[in-house]
């Protein structure tokens, strides 16, 4: 069902909202020079992270809740409209690669369905109902998060996805742009990223979007250090599904090894390319097998693994 609200009440919400002010000091940037109006947006951006940082303790409660629930099979989803939703996907999609993650484990809703990452669907985001229909043949636990990403805060498919989830027992995470908004008050963890009017008024894809990026880098990237997908600040969980990605596997069994070529290329053969695996074989001495035992019995904590080697 898609919303009926007055357009009037809607232009009135808006108005109201940090991400949608007019800013007239720049009414007349269309008549800049290109690098003027470029400098202009570099130090627009430059404000960005200030302005996460003032949420990091948020962020960091919300990360150790997702994580404490990921460790448990849980599942990291996100749910948003237009451009809050292609991020969301976007960050979902480089967990397989980079973490070596299944697919289902961290998954990207957007309102409109997959048509929507590239074409606008009218309408989608209005949707509370579309966001319970996304989510219900996911079958949420209370293991599983919901993070629901809208820059106003308003976005009834965000809203719905996170009023959902906590019917499911979910956790529930809400990332906003704007004060006291009705996605973060809903949410178990509130996240608010006020980043001041746009440079162009209500292009949300501007400031707004460059927050969520940095936010949802960190959800995911340390959610998956806490996992132990890292060893170090090295990435030994990476899927070597490519040339450039082979050759970054190698590098890193090196850097985590210092061992040489010949090596390091046994190792990954005798562990079918597990660049987790190869590193405790040469740091520990022990054959694949053994170092798939331990890295199970250590559920995938590379350093643990070393120190049960150790003792």
């Amino acid at each position: 069902m898609t919303s009926t609200s007055d357009p009037r009440d809607l232009r009135t919400e808006l108005e109201s909202l940090t991400t949608e002010a007019f800013r007239p000091e720049l009414a007349d940037i269309d008549r800049l020079p290109t690098l003027d109006i470029a400098r202009l947006m570099n130090g627009e951006d430059a404000t960005v992270a200030g302005a996460v940082a003032a949420r990091l303790p948020q962020i960091a409660a919300a990360i150790d809740a997702v994580a404490e629930r990921m460790a448990r099979s849980g599942r990291l989803v996100y749910a948003g409209a237009g451009t809050a939703g292609r991020l969301g996907i976007l960050d979902a999609s480089e967990c397989p690669p980079t973490f070596n993650t299944d697919p289902t484990r961290v998954v990207g809703l957007i309102a409109g369905g997959p048509a929507a990452m590239v074409t606008s669907v009218e309408g989608a985001e209005d949707s509370r109902e579309l966001a319970r229909t996304d989510l219900e043949p996911l079958n949420l636990t209370p293991d599983d998060t919901v993070v629901g990403i809208s820059a106003s805060g308003r976005t009834p498919y965000a809203i719905g996805a996170v009023e959902y989830a906590r019917t499911r027992g979910a956790l529930t995470v809400g990332l906003a742009c704007n004060p006291g908004s009705p996605l973060t008050s809903t949410a178990d963890h509130g996240i608010e990223i006020v980043v001041g009017p746009e440079l162009l008024t209500g292009s949300t894809r501007l400031k707004a979007g460059t927050a969520q990026k940095l936010v949802l880098n960190m959800v995911s990237t340390i959610t998956m250090i806490r996992l132990g997908k890292t060893y170090g600040n090295l990435m030994v969980d990476v899927r070597a599904s490519n040339d450039k990605l082979r050759a970054r596997s190698h590098r890193i069994v090196a850097l985590a090894t210092g061992a040489e070529d010949k090596e390091i290329e046994d190792a990954l053969a005798a562990t079918d390319g597990e660049v987790k695996n190869a590193i405790l074989t040469l740091l520990a001495g022990v054959d694949g097998p053994t170092a798939a035992r331990l890295l199970e019995e250590s559920d995938g904590h590379l350093r643990a693994a070393l120190e049960a080697c150790r003792r």
